[in-house]
Order: C-alpha cells, then structure tokens, then sequence
C-alpha cells in the first residue's frame, strides 16, 4: 500500500523491464515514465546511466519512483542505486518488495520451508556458472544442506549446476521444479530431477524471461 501510495504521487517513474508494470497504466498523464532498459547510457555502463538518471530528475525537484520487482535488495542492485543518491545528497525511502526466491515457489505450490521436511532454504544466483572464476557461491556447501535450494536467473546454467550439486554429493534423485514467468499470466511449472534437468529445460523449452529491447544484461 506503501508503493502504491508514493507511485500515485510521482513525477517520474523509471521502471525495470521486470517490474509490475501493469501498475503503470493507473498513473495521471501528466506522469513521465522512463523504461530503464532503454535509457541511453553509450559509454557509461547500464546501472550508472539508471543512477544519473535518477539523480538529475530528483535534482530538478520531482518526486521520482524506481519500480522494481521482488525485492530491490535480492539480486536487484538496489543498494547500488541507494548509494549513488546518499553520495548525491538526495534523500529517498525504500519500500521493500517479496521476493521471487518466496513468492514464486508459492505460487507454485512450493513451500520454501516445511515442517520435518525442509528447515531452511538458500537462495543464491545462478548466471554464473559454478566453474566460472567470477562465481562467489560455494556450491560445494551448498550440496551438503538439506533444505531447498533456490537459484534465481539460472536456466541457462542449469545443467552445470545440477552437475556440481551431484558431483558434491547431493542425490541425482532429488527433486527439481523450474519455474517460468513466474506469477504472471505465462507462468508455468516443469518437474525434474537432478539427474534429469538439464535435458527437461531443453526438451520442454523451459527459457528465462523474454529480453528486452536493450543489449544490456538486467538482474
């Protein structure tokens, strides 16, 4: 209710590619919306040009919204931006969001955590792969754990991750679901296993969110 309250009283709103954009269309005529996959950032790279953007219109006295969705905090680089506007001296409030890692699972009829089944679970990016130099996960850890493992952005790199997991000791059997497009109308779910993953995405086509228009990677 928060969100919706400061969305009604924006100037600006620069919105991700990802965000609940249906939200936009309830906003007066008068209010300026920026796709932030499209603003034009040539040699800056794409969050700094998201940044500046959102500093030169608070500094022109708007009241200026980042629509996000899930949660800024979770892989959504919103402490980034949080710390360009705290070195800018513009104030701003966040409003925190639910995160997919939770509310996707749920709206697959998936609990994170059950009782005498799973008592954690442990959310960590996928778009690197675990053989990758640039990969901070410590995946072999990860397959000791008994909880549920959630990876976010991590179709592509499916496969080698299953891999790693097993190759560490984690069952081929254990249980995988994957979920597309999560609740949104296109939303759908695919069982798999361990063992099984890598050939399940390809065979059902199982693919990330479409791309936007902008060749810049988004988190």
């Amino acid at each position: 209710m928060r969100g919706r309250r400061l969305l009604a009283e924006a100037d600006v709103v620069i919105a991700d590619r990802l965000g609940p954009r249906d939200l936009l269309a309830e906003l007066p005529p008068h209010v300026e919306v920026i796709d932030a996959a499209k603003i034009p950032y040539g040699r800056f790279m794409a969050q700094e040009a998201i940044n500046n953007a959102l500093i030169e219109h608070a500094v022109q006295g708007k009241s200026v919204v980042r629509l996000k969705g899930g949660d800024p905090y979770v892989f959504g680089r919103g402490m980034e931006e949080l710390q360009a506007l705290a070195e800018a001296g513009i104030p701003c409030t966040v409003v925190p969001g639910i995160s997919s890692s939770i509310s996707v699972p749920g709206a697959a009829g998936i609990p994170v955590t059950h009782r005498g089944v799973a008592h954690e679970f442990t959310v960590v990016s996928g778009h690197v792969a675990p053989d990758d130099e640039r990969s901070l996960v410590d995946w072999p850890s990860l397959a000791k754990l008994t909880g549920t493992l959630v990876v976010l952005m991590g179709v592509d790199k499916i496969g080698k991750i299953a891999e790693t997991l097993v190759a560490h000791g984690k069952s081929p059997d254990t249980p995988v679901a994957l979920v597309q497009e999560g609740t949104t109308a296109a939303q759908r779910r695919v069982d798999a296993t361990l063992a099984t993953v890598a050939e399940t995405v390809v065979a059902q086509e199982v693919r990330p969110p479409p791309s936007s228009s902008s060749a810049r990677s988004s988190p």
